[in-house]
């Protein structure tokens, strides 16, 4: 059986190299600021374009775009708040795992995700990750493609309570 592994790092998830990096969007999937705002000045205004013509979606969802200029073969924008800039566990849950499901449809092999709801959601950091952890734990109990789910996060805070919580900074399972 091949080694799935979950990974954490700190740094810039638009520097990423696996096939997905993931958007912490809103539902109508447009990009302003924090990881949606960094995605778009350095993949280029075509991701938003993209990402805002398949909007708006329901919160929880999860829709693919092409990457622009950016390493990655694809974003994968995830609703995890409405126009409210609300969120919580569920809302956080439901879209790590239709991030990871698009990823699948898609036949990727890799994905990296940021802390989910953290930014503008004020979710916080340490229930974001035990969240989204444990979705990620569970959905490589049995996968078709994807072999490698990461978390880059940009903050030191972040980056330490997510490697905590997982264990490591990396974990085969």
């Amino acid at each position: 059986m091949p080694i799935k592994t979950i990974t954490c790092k700190k740094g810039d998830i638009t520097e990423s190299q696996a096939d997905a990096i993931v958007n912490a969007a809103n539902n109508h999937l447009w990009m302003g600021g924090g990881v949606a705002g960094a995605i778009k000045r350095k993949g280029g205004q075509s991701v938003e374009i993209e990402a805002v013509a398949q909007g708006p979606i329901t919160v929880g969802e999860a829709v693919a775009t092409k990457a622009g200029k950016l390493s990655a073969k694809c974003v994968i924008h995830a609703a995890v708040m409405g126009q409210d800039l609300i969120t919580d566990e569920d809302k956080i849950r439901s879209a790590t795992q239709n991030s990871l499901l698009r990823a699948e449809e898609l036949k990727l092999t890799s994905i990296d995700f940021p802390a989910l709801g953290t930014g503008v959601g004020g979710f916080p950091v340490n229930l974001a990750a035990k969240v989204m952890i444990d979705v990620a734990k569970e959905f490589l109990k049995d996968p078709r493609s994807l072999k490698t789910i990461g978390f880059i996060l940009f903050d030191e805070m972040a980056f330490l309570t997510f490697k905590q919580i997982l264990g490591g900074e990396i974990v085969n399972l």
